[in-house]
């Protein structure tokens, strides 16, 4: 009988232990952006264009792996791997900063199509795009690290303008391409957000052109809903997103602020990155509650598709206002 009481203490004490681990673990880390601020005021008059950018996918992407617990997506050991809600969110973040890194590599540091790409660029880019999940031969952080490493090197050669072979060009239409794939992104976590509730949705894909056509036919009316099991997971993946894309967007005040002050669009920079603050608020309930759109609960992902709709509405408008003049 001792021995019994003896194994379901330390079995009590374990679970105790995994539990409080896996909450750590789990919490989402601060903001970077006074971090980010002090590193190019630091500079002062000689930081240059794209060092608050170039800052920012270093910072973002150091914190993925330097966070509380690590990176998590490809652990395989107990208790972490039974964890769903931080690898999503890390999935986000991950998803955001390779869009930066791919627009930094074919837009933001060449001055026009035919230019060569940066060197560092150039291999940074690829290895921010292993699977998340790679575990060994090579693990995804060993891949993220070398990618931060050439970021770095990309960053000290925009300082010396002994090396002008590494340039940022902050014009209206590099913006304006990026941002027209983080629109895309944000579209797709609204409609994955939104169908937590489930929901009969027209197909719309051949709107707009009536010569248009698709592979296979498609139903003119789909059922979309979320696994309950995934509800936490696109929610978090989203909140994710919204993170880096928070940070993404202050750098871009900064090194973009002529163009967009031209363009008269700094306020609505501004607009988007409070609605993105709004989605990085306090979660104080202990579980993402799914509850139906005017019902009882509450339904934590509709609050968060409404965050990133308006944010990605606000995108569009901006997107314009860089067209014109």
């Amino acid at each position: 009988m001792g021995n019994f009481k003896l194994i379901s203490f330390g079995a009590l004490i374990l679970l105790v232990v995994m539990y409080l681990t896996a909450w750590w673990v789990s919490s989402e880390p601060d903001l970077l952006v006074a971090e980010i601020n002090q590193s190019q005021q630091a500079l002062g008059e000689r930081a240059p264009v794209g060092y608050s950018t170039t800052t920012a996918l270093i910072r973002v992407s150091e914190t993925l792996l330097n966070k509380s617990g690590g990176y998590l997506s490809n652990d395989i050991m107990p208790p972490f791997s039974l964890l769903d809600n931080m690898p999503a969110w890390e999935l986000g973040v991950l998803e955001m900063s390779r869009d930066l890194a791919l627009a930094l590599r074919k837009d933001l540091s060449r001055s026009q199509s035919q230019s060569t790409e940066n060197k560092f660029l150039k291999v940074a880019q690829p290895q921010f795009n292993i699977d998340h999940k790679s575990w060994a031969i090579p693990s995804a952080e060993s891949e993220y690290k070398k990618a931060i490493g050439q970021l770095y090197l990309y960053r000290e050669e925009l300082i010396d303008p002994a090396k002008p072979d590494s340039q940022f060009y902050a014009r209206a239409d590099n913006l304006r391409d990026w941002l027209k794939a983080v629109e895309k992104r944000l579209g797709s976590y609204s409609q994955r957000l939104s169908a937590s509730v489930g929901q009969d949705r027209l197909n719309t894909d051949l709107a707009g052109d009536a010569s248009a056509r698709q592979s296979t036919n498609a139903p003119s009316l789909r059922n979309i809903k979320t696994s309950w099991w995934k509800i936490d997971d696109e929610f978090y993946e989203a909140r994710g997103a919204a993170w880096a894309l928070l940070h993404f967007l202050k750098a871009v005040e900064v090194d973009f602020a002529d163009t967009l002050e031209r363009k008269n669009a700094m306020i609505s920079l501004r607009q988007i990155i409070r609605e993105l603050e709004a989605t990085q608020q306090s979660i104080w309930s202990p579980m993402i509650l799914n509850g139906s759109g005017f019902g009882l609960l509450a339904n934590h992902s509709l609050v968060m598709a409404n965050y990133i709709s308006r944010a990605n509405a606000a995108l569009i408008d901006l997107s314009e206002l860089l067209t014109q003049g």
